[in-house]
């Protein structure tokens, strides 16, 4: 490999210092707070599960309260402190970082340290995210159904310390691709916003104009599980896909494989999902759906909407994948007030449905296939376009932050 000449310009001779974690600063671990303590305004905080779904790398403000008198027992982020998830079910997702650069305090919950430092935080959050740090990661996570990481472990985790000028340029480059997709995101984000506003006019009938059913009336609902980690044997050699909401976010909404596979031994009663079945999550993550088209598993967090044989010539499984939208947003309207956010199921099972001609059903499918391949295609239009930033995104970040001989390789 030849020398990357940028960065041997950009350090000039100087030597790059590797330190742990807990040498580059403190860190202390976040404190509890429930649904319940949550405000409309108040003291800003960030609790658990806002970490992976609200904010990116950096943030500057929040979306959830708390009152100040529980603020002062919390734990408190101030301005370029590092906040960072330590709990998640899926190794992806624990060490995700944060950079809080609002000028207001934030309090954090227990899922999340903060790194108190004299780093560039936007140098630390981007070295997070690399090749480099995530390859450190299977040292020190513990856990077999909920994954973590301890303070002390965290503490151990080794990163390159360059001049705070190196810091500062190699931001500023890799805050230019971000910037760049970020404004692609938001024209899609427009575009999704209005394939939605039709959407949801294609998929509102009026009382008497359909025939309307409860979900535990047209469905079979089941949860999903997750076999125990700690036996091999359902790990290894696997053949059946078992969807987690990694699989949504990397593949879409439409699943014919799995990122993890289990083997048959795993499979309670030898029975599997079948192919054709909507999954939606139900717990942590709330209110995502996709549909599945093989035979399958799900973890936990899903439940699983198989159409009862009564009604499999009255219901297309594509009509009910568009109508899942709408499922999705009385989820998020409708989850139980515990620190652990989990939909009420009661409820979730007499929520009514429109069952609409067959003709109908195809009708409204026709349509709503064409817009979601202009707004969700990986293989034409933004989102392609948005993929292909993101993965010179990541080349250019790893390219930047190799400190494996005292500059970045090329």
């Amino acid at each position: 490999m030849r020398r990357n000449s940028f960065m041997e310009k950009l350090l000039d001779g100087v030597e790059v210092e590797w330190k742990a974690l807990g040498e580059v600063g403190e860190l202390f671990r976040g404190n509890g707070m429930q649904k319940k303590d949550f405000t409309t305004t108040g003291f800003p905080a960030i609790h658990y599960g806002q970490i992976y779904t609200k904010f990116g790398l950096f943030a500057d403000k929040t979306f959830t309260f708390i009152s100040n008198d529980l603020a002062k027992k919390l734990k408190i982020a101030h301005k370029n402190d590092l906040l960072i998830a330590t709990t998640s079910e899926n190794d992806e997702e624990v060490l995700k970082p944060l950079a809080w650069l609002g000028n207001n305090d934030v309090a954090i919950s227990g899922d999340m340290m903060l790194l108190r430092h004299n780093q560039n935080v936007k140098y630390l959050a981007y070295y997070f995210q690399s090749e480099a740090f995530q390859k450190q990661k299977s040292k020190y996570i513990t856990g077999a159904k909920v994954r973590r990481i301890s303070k002390d472990n965290l503490a151990k985790f080794k990163i390159p310390i360059p001049p705070l000028s190196v810091q500062k340029e190699i931001v500023r480059i890799l805050d230019a691709f971000t910037e760049l997709t970020a404004e692609l995101t938001a024209e899609l984000t427009a575009r999704k916003k209005q394939y939605a506003y039709y959407r949801d006019k294609l998929l509102s009938f009026e009382e008497g104009e359909v025939e309307w059913k409860m979900l535990g009336e047209v469905f079979n609902l089941k949860n999903g599980y997750t076999p125990s980690k700690s036996n091999k044997e359902y790990w290894e050699n696997g053949t059946i896909p078992w969807f987690r909401m990694d699989d949504i976010r990397e593949n879409g909404r439409i699943l014919k494989d799995s990122i993890q596979k289990v083997s048959t031994s795993a499979v309670k009663g030898g029975k599997l999902f079948p192919a054709n079945s909507i999954i939606i999550s139900t717990s942590a993550t709330i209110g995502e759906h996709a549909l599945v088209t093989v035979p399958y598993l799900s973890n936990q967090r899903f439940t699983n909407l198989t159409i009862k044989e009564s009604y499999s010539n009255r219901l297309d499984i594509k009509f009910v994948f568009y109508y899942a939208f709408i499922i999705d947003e009385w989820c998020k309207d409708n989850t139980t007030k515990s620190s652990f956010a989990s939909v009420d199921m009661n409820g979730f099972k007499n929520i009514k449905i429109p069952i609409p001609p067959l003709e109908k059903q195809k009708e409204i499918v026709a349509i709503l296939d064409k817009f979601d391949a202009l707004t969700h295609s990986i293989t034409e239009g933004l989102p392609h376009e948005i993929e292909l930033r993101q993965k010179q995104y990541a080349y250019y970040r790893d390219l930047l932050l190799n400190f494996s001989n005292g500059v970045g390789n090329v």
